[in-house]
């Protein structure tokens, strides 16, 4: 009888105590070929997107956002889809989840420049200086807008941004200066006064730019419910069949996961298992798995989801290109 109470009352506590530690579970997958609430997940401005079917879906895993109690703990480490870590991975104990969260956020915007340089770049567009963004006060507000490629100032060439540097640091503070540039590959000019730089001599424009390949048109990415970067691989291959020569799947539902750099180089990323878990439950043919990630992943494999090792860019554009030709693309 007395075991019988400590089993109901040992039963009570554990449901309720929460424990150090965190639940992940299978998120919702995108397609990056799609929308979400009506908007599109990749917008083209400058020239149309091209007519495409299928899909190509990032994958993501869902986190609890407070610590788990001790059954709920004991439950999920014998559920295989669902993994139990500790709280501190993933909401570290000297930020708030509120930094944690724009850390997370800004992983994600990192990697989505590193997915459409990888992609133009893929495409064969030139490198050129283009604008990111103003600061505050900026005398090229209103003037140059965020995508202009930065071609020359006062007619000298400003092709990468040691150029573009050597050319301000000879102007002085307060020059009228005149810019020409490429706005969605239509040249044009304009005329700015510079600002005084602060820590050197010479003129600011006062923006951000960033070295990057420059095309006749503009894309940009809205996904403002995925943070960190393992989206990367997938956000490259959507602008490329948004904007490229080639329809990536035949109608195929395609998933899979990865970060990427601005070379096309796919790394890992965590939640590996789950995310294949993700890939299964929306009927995907083909799921891409970064080969540094593959020993992780062959440790779960799910029915009916054949996985492709990519460790490039090129990697993931040849195993799609299998399937479509009736191959089987390189596995883990």
């Amino acid at each position: 009888m007395i075991g019988a109470v400590l089993l109901v009352v040992f039963g009570l506590l554990g449901a309720a105590v929460p424990v150090p530690y965190v639940a992940e579970v299978p998120g919702p997958t995108y397609n990056t070929l799609g929308d979400i609430d009506g908007k599109p997940i990749i917008t083209v401005q400058g020239r149309p997107r091209n007519d495409v079917s299928g899909n190509l879906n990032l994958t993501t895993v869902g986190v609890s956002r407070a610590g788990v109690s001790l059954v709920e703990a004991v439950r999920g480490w014998f559920d295989p889809e669902v993994t139990v870590v500790p709280e501190e991975s993933v909401y570290p104990p000297n930020q708030t989840p509120e930094q944690t969260q724009q850390q997370n956020r800004q992983a994600f915007l990192t990697s989505e420049e590193a997915a459409e340089t990888a992609a133009l770049g893929h495409l064969g567009y030139p490198e050129k200086v283009v604008v990111q963004s103003f600061s505050d006060g900026s005398p090229s507000k209103g003037k140059l807008e965020e995508g202009d490629a930065i071609d020359a100032i006062d007619g000298r060439p400003t092709p990468d941004t040691d150029a573009l540097n050597a050319v301000l640091s000879s102007i002085p503070g307060g020059t009228t200066i005149e810019v020409s540039y490429t706005r969605l590959g239509q040249p044009g000019t304009t005329s700015l006064t510079t600002k005084p730089a602060e820590q050197r001599s010479g003129s600011l424009l006062g923006v951000l730019v960033r070295q990057q390949p420059s095309a006749p048109f503009d894309v940009d990415v809205q996904v403002q419910q995925v943070g960190g970067p393992s989206a990367g691989l997938m956000l490259t291959l959507g602008i490329l069949d948004l904007v490229g020569n080639t329809d990536l799947t035949g109608g195929d539902v395609i998933a899979g996961t990865g970060t990427i750099d601005v070379s096309g180089n796919v790394g890992p990323i965590g939640g590996i298992q789950l995310k294949m878990v993700a890939a299964r439950d929306i009927g995907a043919t083909l799921f891409l798995v970064p080969a540094d990630n593959c020993a992780e992943a062959l440790q779960a494999p799910q029915p009916g989801l054949p996985m492709a090792k990519v460790a490039t860019l090129d990697d993931a554009l040849a195993a799609l290109a299998d399937v479509q030709a009736g191959r089987t693309p390189p596995a883990c």
